[in-house]
């Protein structure tokens, strides 16, 4: 059987003496969609700062076989572990297409960062139209594109993607979809943070409920959609 990708085991995480996180534990395989739901203030957005090297954790986070748990954001980021963080962060006053190429500060293969940028491009056809505008004048919609497109010019083999459809109108977010799908299809793992618990479990194979910060149910988002606890709490169905 093959390691996962990523391997979170007794994860406790918090800010300063307040922990939000306790004993997390899940696995992503590569080319792998994980959709993490649960209610606000439940500690998604916290676990994924703390994968992403902005908290220190207590337990453990290996990545491809490796212990990162005490890594640098920049080394994390540097061993293929990408974070578009909620409220999509774009340098505002920079163009679309500069924006990009800060999601490749990391790399030295320039002509490989060219190539990757007409890839963005193609992959969302709008930031190519937008290539010279302020990333901070464009629609709600096309900063997501924009920050999801940037954290790929990493090259990276996890993305993390916290509030993938928040305040985007829903042509949007079938668009942002099929581009979820395309990426995983081609290997990308991703670990998606998101509200709209139907549009997640459409978009993932793996589903995990925080409540509290804990681990509430984990499986199979086929198994979870039928789950009366999930379909109550989180989908307003009965």
């Amino acid at each position: 059987m093959n390691e996962p990708l990523l391997k979170v085991e007794s994860l406790v995480s918090g800010y300063g003496d307040i922990t939000v996180l306790h004993d997390i534990g899940f696995e992503i395989a590569q080319g792998e969609t994980v959709c993490l739901v649960g209610s606000n203030g439940a500690g998604k957005s916290t676990l994924l700062r703390t994968l992403s090297g902005l908290l220190a954790p207590k337990g453990s986070i290996h990545f491809d076989g490796q212990d990162i748990t005490r890594w640098t954001p920049q080394q994390i980021l540097a061993a293929g572990i990408a974070h578009v963080p909620e409220g999509r962060r774009l340098f505002g006053p920079m163009s679309v297409i500069d924006n990009l190429r800060m999601g490749a500060y990391l790399r030295t293969d320039k002509a490989e960062i060219e190539r990757d940028l007409e890839k963005m491009q193609t992959l969302f056809p709008i930031l190519a139209e937008r290539r010279s505008q302020a990333a901070g004048t464009m629609s709600g919609g096309e900063q997501q594109m924009c920050a999801i497109a940037r954290g790929m010019m990493s090259r990276p083999r996890l993305l993390m993607i916290d509030e993938l459809s928040l305040g985007l109108a829903p042509q949007v977010v079938e668009l942002l979809g099929d581009v979820i799908r395309r990426i995983a299809s081609e290997g990308l793992a991703v670990l998606l943070v998101e509200q709209d618990v139907m549009t997640a479990f459409e978009l993932a194979t793996k589903g995990i409920v925080l409540d509290t910060g804990r681990i509430s149910l984990a499986g199979p988002t086929s198994q979870l959609s039928q789950d009366p606890a999930v379909r109550h709490a989180y989908m307003g169905l009965a």
